[in-house]
């Protein structure tokens, strides 16, 4: 059973629906046993990286969410997080840096580099900011969740803020929005998706069902 955390923000019923479709057993759950005895582990998005980390804390779920990705790292069961999910694997974000008058909110600190703040690029006065859309990705590694996706792929993507990854070998996939930047990143059983597979389509399902794969 593939568990798809409900920390209160997004919609993770749009991820266990298209999960159900590629026909992978799962449910929507906040319970910390759940979590552990999952074969997999799914924190998704949309929302925000302050209010992901509060309400894992407020819902006594950061540690098991953390053993749950550490457990991936390990090799051991794959854990998958979207937009906001992907970025608490990091240690900071632009979006709640702290000072004096807002404290800052450090991420689960599993994967080395930070998540800024997508800005508008100059000479490209066309680009909406949050970037809402269609963009093709740049394969760095044809395996694990992207086994099977052609390089070029087209993906949905919902955001404001995207990863920097540290270590160029955790970077699995980049697409550009004025500038380039980190679109997905693996190690081991550790993925993160800056996109929304499951509003991406017959690529999205693709991308899910090997996660499904991944979890048997």
């Amino acid at each position: 059973m593939i568990a798809v955390i409900d920390c209160g923000v997004g919609d993770p019923r749009g991820v266990r629906e298209a999960l159900r479709f590629v026909g992978a057993p799962c449910e929507i759950t906040a319970s910390a046993r759940r979590i552990a005895t999952a074969s997999g582990v799914v924190l998704p998005g949309p929302g925000t990286f302050r209010g992901c980390m509060a309400n894992l804390h407020v819902r006594g779920l950061a540690g098991p969410v953390r053993a749950a990705a550490l457990e991936a790292l390990l090799g051991r069961r794959p854990f998958l997080g979207i937009g906001p999910g992907m970025h608490v694997l990091f240690g900071a974000s632009e979006e709640c840096p702290g000072g004096p008058d807002m404290p800052g909110e450090p991420g689960l600190g599993l994967l080395p580099g930070r998540v800024e703040e997508l800005r508008p690029v100059p000479g490209e006065p066309h680009l909406k900011f949050p970037h809402m859309g269609w963009n093709s990705v740049s394969l760095r590694k044809r395996c694990g969740i992207f086994s099977g996706i052609p390089e070029g792929a087209f993906f949905y993507f919902v955001h404001s803020f995207f990863v920097r990854a540290e270590e160029p070998g955790d970077v699995a996939a980049r697409t550009a929005y004025g500038a380039a930047f980190d679109a997905a990143v693996t190690r081991a059983l550790l993925s993160g998706t800056q996109f929304q597979p499951e509003k991406s389509g017959e690529t999205g399902l693709l991308l899910l069902k090997n996660f499904m794969e991944l979890s048997k």
